[in-house]
């Protein structure tokens, strides 16, 4: 009996499937494996943001069905937030939709805003489910392809008119998974026009927005005048304030956006517990505190592990944002080819650069998921095994 549909038989997740199998296969041979391969934190959120959801957890009248739009006093914190850190006034009640983790949002948005054929313009290399989202809504995705020679930022002017014209909604993210590319305001006032002059509604993944380097910090598409008319942006707590298995992030914007997603999402399902949304509150107003937050770790962490992996060269390019390291393999490999013999030789699990498109292929994507010292163990490990192999 045939039991799998034809739209989840083509989505594209045999490569991380099969980079798991990798790693059960070697530790059944008895191997310790440093796993930087899915960005999941290994930090806890704050003490204080802890003692948030512990005390929430503890009221009698936290266990009841959440609304799917998540509680006045979580929308309001996001308000407040969003003005302090972008300086953008946001009406809670309209131009704000709490949500099970930004996955959530990213992968439902398409069911509430497109109809099957529209083309979407996604990201290519891109996080995965950019592109399995609109195909598994019926929607048609068309890779804008980022690459190194134009700094991994899709070029307006290459995308076919006949393309632009057709197009429901473009998605993009900077700071980028997998790429660790930022961008700055003048690219959204760039996107803005592109997005007023076909029609095209844009879709910002900010998921990083505290986690940008040496100085820098992230501009929302929203600070573009008349953005709102336009844009609507995802922000996740998950990274940023290391509450990833908590599920808990927000869409903000374009107010027609915002009520498609929340219908839909009345539908379907209910929101995120009430004790999570407490946690959340803390953590934005602890943000707006103590802006730095995590990025001062996860600099450090990149700054150790790149000097490391250099030293035995490899040059790898220094990220800007993000947790991840965007890393070019050299001629005479495929990404997923090096990443398996890594792990077999080096014991370092990583991801293939094919795994988020075929721009991909070329790279593989390291994750700074352990502590410095860890870190440094596995630069050592991999650029041993790098020396011996590739050079």
């Amino acid at each position: 009996m045939q039991v799998i549909s034809e739209r989840i038989a083509k989505l594209g997740s045999a490569i991380f499937a099969e980079v798991a199998a990798w790693k059960r296969d070697a530790a059944a041979r008895g191997m310790e494996i440093i796993d930087l391969s899915i960005g999941s934190p290994d930090l806890p959120p704050s003490e204080r943001v802890r003692k948030a959801l512990r005390d929430a957890v503890m009221r009698e009248d936290s266990y009841g069905y959440a609304s799917s739009e998540g509680t006045a006093a979580f929308r309001q914190t996001v308000a407040e937030w969003f003005g302090f850190r972008f300086g953008v006034r946001l009406d809670p009640e309209t131009e704000i939709l709490t949500l099970i983790g930004s996955q959530d949002g990213l992968a439902h948005l398409p069911l509430a805003v497109t109809n099957p054929g529209d083309v979407v313009l996604v990201p290519d290399p891109g996080y995965p489910i950019y592109a399995a989202a609109p195909m598994l809504a019926g929607a048609v995705p068309y890779p804008v392809k980022l690459t190194s020679e134009h700094q991994f930022m899709p070029r307006f002017d290459r995308i076919p008119e006949d393309i632009a014209r057709k197009a429901k909604y473009m998605l993009f993210n900077y700071p980028t998974n997998p790429l660790s590319q930022v961008a700055d305001l003048r690219f959204f006032e760039e996107a803005v026009s592109f997005a007023k002059q076909y029609g095209i509604l844009l879709v910002h993944d900010l998921a990083y927005s505290e986690m940008a380097f040496d100085g820098f910090r992230p501009p929302s598409v929203l600070q573009v005048p008349g953005a709102k008319d336009v844009a609507v942006e995802f922000h996740s707590l998950s990274k940023s304030f290391n509450l990833a298995g908590c599920r808990l992030a927000f869409m903000v914007g374009n107010p027609d956006v915002v009520r498609a997603l929340r219908l839909l999402k009345t539908n379907i399902d209910y929101g995120v517990f009430h004790a999570v949304q407490e946690a959340g509150i803390a953590a934005l107003k602890e943000n707006m505190e103590q802006p730095d937050g995590v990025a001062k770790i996860y600099e450090r962490r990149r700054d150790v592990f790149v000097q490391a992996l250099r030293s035995y060269g490899w040059d790898v390019p220094l990220p800007r944002a993000t947790m991840f390291v965007w890393a070019p393999i050299p001629g005479g490999w495929t990404s997923r080819q090096i990443s398996r013999e890594m792990l077999y030789g080096a014991g370092v699990a990583v991801i293939p650069g094919d795994a988020f498109g075929e721009a991909g292929e070329g790279y593989v994507r390291i994750a700074l998921v352990q502590d410095e010292a860890k870190l440094l163990e596995a630069a050592e490990k991999i650029g041993r095994w790098y020396r011996s192999n590739v050079r």
